[in-house]
């Protein structure tokens, strides 16, 4: 049930677009409530918690910090890049992250 409520928190503020993933992923990484994961990221990121929610915004923070957009260009973070990126600028865990590491650094047991 949880996750599901954090979704469609997430979602209403844009999913990907904006901010939504991230607060959301701060939500589930931290136990935090809603309006303090907000002003967590706000404060990571650098911008007001009222910015979080603004697509144009967003995009130029999440071009300029090279976190993921719903499409990446011109050699820009998608994928395993972007969330090894965000795990590290929100200082959360993300278990395909924690995996590809122990996959990469020879650790068979994913």
């Amino acid at each position: 049930m949880g996750m599901a409520i954090t979704h469609a928190l997430a979602a209403g503020m844009g999913g990907v677009r904006t901010a939504g993933d991230l607060v959301a992923r701060t939500q589930i990484s931290r136990g935090m409530r809603l309006k303090e994961a907000k002003e967590y990221v706000a404060s990571k990121l650098r911008v007001s918690v009222t910015d979080l929610s603004d697509e144009t915004v967003m995009d130029e923070v999440r071009d300029d910090l090279d976190i993921g957009k719903i499409r990446a260009f011109g050699g820009k973070a998608k994928g395993i890049e972007a969330k090894i990126r965000i795990s590290e600028l929100l200082d959360i865990q993300i278990n395909c992250v924690d995996r590809f590491n122990r996959l990469i650094s020879g650790g068979r047991k994913a």
